[in-house]
């Protein structure tokens, strides 16, 4: 159990070291490096989705004497169809938009620029809680290492995360500690969702097929929606797309030589 709490925090760790790239800036971001790291965390978690979730979800549903792609197909698409409600219903402004998202609230732009990233962070923490909840599961086929893989990946991924976010607040005049913690805290919601994910999966191991899907859905629709467009908006899109290919080869290849 130790092993699986480290395994969860694991993630928050990346975005907080991220979140501390704000003590050492001079200026904002330059947006090329943006680019590179947005690029990076959707080749991350485009590699992650099919090696660490959808390709267990199917080996699950088959020793469990299911069609396949029955489980995958039905958790992917409610994955996808989830976060398309919270991005509806939570009120959030993403970088370099002047118009927010979601349900209108009073907020300040900063608040809804962090609630951007958290929401992206959800499907992350879920994906991270229902593999060590497959590790759990007798006969799961999921290893200590291939749970392992998945947390260091999503932590790769998160430190581009969490210094884009901490580094534009503090260009817009926010002082360096409180653009770290917001940075910080963005983060936070994965190991609670991961935490609920396991709560939830571990009471009904059947299921568990469903919520590997679903978490590659969720994780799906944030690369779609957000990262790859805002990787390759503007000129020098190739950066972006090179970005990607290094994320998905190294996620690739953590997944498959650890797991």
């Amino acid at each position: 159990m130790e092993n699986i709490a480290i395994g969860l925090f694991i993630p928050f760790i990346g975005t907080t070291l991220g979140a501390a790239m704000v003590f050492f800036m001079k200026n904002k971001i330059n947006r090329k490096v943006e680019r590179l790291l947005l690029g990076f965390a959707a080749g991350v978690m485009i590699a992650a989705s099919i090696w660490s979730l959808l390709i267990p979800a199917m080996d699950m549903a088959e020793q469990q004497g299911k069609a396949t792609w029955v489980p995958a197909a039905i958790g992917f698409s409610l994955g996808i169809l989830f976060l398309l409600l919270l991005d509806h219903i939570i009120p959030h402004l993403h970088l370099k938009k002047n118009k927010p998202e979601g349900i209108k609230a009073k907020l300040k732009n900063s608040t809804m620029m962090v609630l951007a990233v958290t929401l992206h962070n959800i499907p992350e923490g879920m994906a991270a809680g229902a593999v060590f909840t497959g590790l759990m599961a007798q006969n799961s086929g999921i290893t200590f290492a291939g749970a392992l893989a998945l947390a260091i990946g999503i932590a790769i991924q998160n430190f581009p995360e969490g210094a884009i976010i901490s580094m534009p607040l503090k260009a817009e005049g926010i002082s360096k500690p409180k653009a770290f913690i917001y940075g910080m805290l963005s983060g936070i919601v994965e190991p609670i969702a991961a935490i609920i994910t396991i709560l939830f999966t571990s009471t009904v191991t059947p299921i568990l097929p469903y919520i590997l899907a679903f978490a590659a859905g969720a994780m799906i629709y944030v690369v779609i929606e957000e990262l790859i467009p805002e990787a390759q908006e503007g000129e020098h899109s190739d950066i972006g797309t090179i970005g990607f290919a290094i994320g998905f080869v190294l996620m690739m290849v953590l997944d498959i030589a650890l797991g």
